[in-house]
């Protein structure tokens, strides 16, 4: 990681820069989302179908919202001055949520504020995809690399959301988060580049431009929504079935996250190594393989220790398709990377749209154990249309 970081002995500041950003805004990420489900259902205290549709709601809402500034920010404008505008919404959105236990006012004015903050991590990876196609730089690596500062953030976001959380409080946690917005917003400003536009040649056909209409994109689209349905699902109901049906501790929720985003940084720079020489289809297949087998352990065994060793075959999953994953949609889509970052991540926020309403109807309905019935049936089919897609 230092070697690609450095040009000769010196090192490179804004490759650096766009790491560290990365850290920062997963750090403050870690923090809210794998404890928002309790948040809901113990500060609000709403029943499981309604946390089930504000993931649902913010979901939605944040797919209008990112498709819109995606395409303006693929053709004109600063794409550094969107992230900053995100970040200022990010910290709106954390001290609402500090302050405020009204399930309407979250809904609707959170999810908001959510919406555009969201709208900053794609744009962070398109503009170091621009930055890196410019420098002449390795692109793979540098993306593995930077996606690897995200699950390093889960490493230590997660055990910490539940330890403040639990023990200092909901407001407090929010309160942290929003201040390391701030600071990430200062980042952007005075440390990350403004990258000049390339023109899009006049004879790249619509397909390549939209990408939508490529029966490629959209079968990779349909299946890495199924894997975070999945993975969504997961990590809605894992920190309520844990404590409610399993009777372990609620911080093992927090470990088993951490656990997994701290394997996934291995998997993520080794797959950004082997790529080349194995194909991104292969190593999606792989990582869905590993997805599939991971929610099927999840049936089979439920003890501290089993779980804690599953978490292997779920950071193969998560770390190989966080990062080829997206850099597999920009492949097929050339010219926009804006927009196919955005697919990408919308494909995960449709995942989550409906992670939110199956994961609460099954929770309330049938129990907790049948939504990992269910999962383990997504991911099948998942790994089905990953192995159609077209390698590149």
């Amino acid at each position: 990681m230092i070697w690609f970081l450095t040009k000769g002995r010196r090192l490179n500041p804004v490759y650096a820069a766009f790491m560290i950003v990365a850290f920062m805004m997963g750090i403050a990420g870690a923090l809210q989302a794998p404890t928002l489900s309790l948040f809901l259902s113990r500060e609000v205290e709403v029943r499981p179908f309604w946390v089930g549709l504000f993931y649902t709601v913010n979901a939605i809402a944040g797919i209008l919202v990112s498709l819109a500034l995606a395409k303006r920010s693929d053709n004109q404008g600063d794409r550094r001055k969107l992230i900053m505008v995100c970040c200022v919404m990010a910290v709106a959105n954390c001290v609402l949520f500090a302050f405020n236990r009204h399930y309407l006012t979250l809904i609707t004015i959170g999810v908001m504020f959510a919406s555009i903050a969201n709208t900053a991590m794609p744009q962070i990876f398109a503009l170091a995809r621009e930055y890196a196609d410019n420098s002449a730089r390795e692109v793979v690596m540098f993306s593995s690399i930077m996606r690897a500062q995200l699950s390093l953030a889960w490493v230590i976001g997660p055990p910490l959301s539940f330890m403040l959380a639990l023990n200092y409080g909901f407001t407090t946690m929010f309160l942290i988060a929003a201040g390391i917005f701030v600071i990430s917003l200062a980042l952007i400003f005075f440390a990350l580049p403004s990258v000049a536009r390339i023109e899009q040649p006049a004879d790249v056909a619509l397909t390549q431009v939209s990408g939508w209409k490529d029966k490629n994109v959209r079968m990779l689209f349909i299946a890495s929504m199924l894997m975070w349905t999945c993975n969504t699902m997961y990590i809605i109901d894992m920190p309520l079935w844990v404590s409610s049906d399993l009777g372990l501790p609620e911080s093992l929720a927090g470990l088993l996250m951490g656990t997994a985003a701290g394997l996934e940084i291995p998997a993520m720079i080794l797959a950004g190594y082997y790529v080349k020489r194995f194909g991104k289809r292969r190593m999606m297949v792989i990582a869905v393989s590993a997805g599939v087998l991971f929610y099927v352990g999840l049936i089979l065994f439920h003890s501290r220790t089993a779980l804690l060793l599953l978490q292997l075959f779920n950071a193969i999953f998560i770390g190989i398709v966080a990062g080829i994953g997206m850099l597999w949609f920009q492949d097929l889509m050339p010219g926009r990377p804006g927009s196919a970052t955005t697919l990408f991540t919308n494909s995960i926020s449709t995942g989550v749209i409906l992670a939110g309403v199956l994961q609460g109807a099954l929770a309330e309905n049938f129990g907790h154990y049948s939504v990992y019935w269910l999962i383990a049936g997504l991911s099948v089919f998942a790994l089905i249309l990953t192995s159609r897609v077209k390698n590149i």
